[in-house]
């Protein structure tokens, strides 16, 4: 081949080549699911909250708690009242709290249950399936709760983006002079009071079609050494992926709070898309708190969405990919002076989490 036919026969390879990049990013496209995630929120159903939420185009949420004790509030009658007042705004209720929520065991609603206090605890898991079938009867798709002694223990406040106050926990400076009302709870008694609880109850999830979306313990702690006293097995990745086998069935997850399990890792952002995969192709990720750290375990604060260490582009894209289909919604807000009920601070989480939705929207 001469000089002449060289060049003329690379000149003609380039519009094929150009013509196959476009080809392959168009394959690589295709094979990115389509994106089923929505933006919600918890905790607010009064009229004029739902006005807000329709209005900030947040269709999704979880209800406050209908009830702390099993009354009126959580008949089929109750329940299904609560679903067509949120429904009236064009607002879907996917969820609502059982009375086993983040408190210290001292004011929990139901603490013969994780105090294995019986015949207390038979009776009030009793009620608690109960108001699974009352969901399941008043289309409710969904409860959520907690398996906690401790509550959500943090230290003071530390001073974080344009003077905000960011919630904080420093182990080494947490208070902890005085057991809870459990007194000692290892591991191995702390997995007995779970088991106990999810033999019972995840059955009755799975007959009536409810998933059951259990918070992690917040914030991680030491194996063995724990925190007052108690062994927060549930504050663990591993203690995670072992509490999801119990009575293994498809209504029995995670109400998967993102920052709280970045609070157990020693490099969150390295560390989050993999747990997030792990669960997330087992289907055990049934609600998403989508929140931010600084920091890592046992040293941390709760920050803004965008300023902390993770990137939390790159964790929505996991849960797209891993064919996630549930809410992802905001929690944990930073303080900001004069925004004295979090209203401004979670309109800003919500805007960042409906861009972060239209952009990992468009790449599929």
């Amino acid at each position: 081949m001469n000089r002449r036919q060289f060049l003329a026969a690379g000149a003609a390879s380039i519009p094929a080549a150009a013509a196959a990049r476009p080809a392959r990013a168009a394959q690589r496209a295709r094979r990115r699911p389509a994106v089923k995630m929505k933006a919600g929120n918890q905790g607010k159903d009064t009229p004029e909250a739902l006005r807000v939420l329709a209005a900030l185009g947040i269709n999704h949420i979880c209800s406050t708690l209908p009830s702390r004790s099993f009354d009126a509030n959580w008949s089929v009658e109750g329940l299904s009242r609560l679903r067509d007042q949120v429904e009236s705004f064009g607002v879907k209720l996917e969820m609502v709290p059982l009375p086993m929520s983040s408190l210290d065991i001292s004011k929990a609603e139901m603490p013969a249950i994780m105090l294995a206090k019986d015949p207390e605890r038979d009776r009030e898991i009793d009620q608690i399936c109960k108001m699974i079938e009352n969901c399941s009867k008043a289309g409710i798709p969904a409860v959520k709760y907690n398996l906690t002694l401790l509550g959500v223990p943090r230290t003071a406040s530390t001073k974080g983006r344009g003077g905000a106050r960011y919630s904080t926990f420093v182990y080494d400076q947490a208070k902890q002079d005085t057991l809870t009302e459990a007194g000692r709870v290892d591991a191995e008694m702390m997995w007995d009071r779970i088991t106990y609880f999810l033999k019972r109850v995840a059955p009755v999830a799975e007959a009536n079609r409810v998933r059951i979306c259990c918070h992690p313990n917040d914030p991680g702690m030491p194996k063995v050494k724990g925190f007052r006293g108690v062994d927060c097995v549930l504050g663990t990745v591993d203690g995670l992926k072992r509490f999801v086998t119990i009575a293994e069935n498809p209504y029995h997850g995670l109400n998967f709070c993102q920052g709280t399990i970045c609070e157990m890792l020693e490099d969150p952002n390295r560390e989050i898309g993999d747990i997030i995969r792990w669960f997330g192709t087992r289907r055990k990720i049934f609600n998403v708190h989508f929140r931010n750290i600084k920091g890592k375990f046992l040293n941390f604060q709760e920050t803004f969405p965008d300023c902390g260490d993770v990137n939390m582009l790159e964790a929505l894209r996991v849960y797209r990919d891993v064919g996630y289909d549930g809410m992802i919604m905001p929690d944990h807000v930073p303080k900001i002076e004069g925004d004295t009920a979090g209203a401004q601070a979670f309109a800003f989480a919500f805007g960042y989490i409906q861009a972060l939705l239209q952009v990992v929207g468009q790449e599929a």
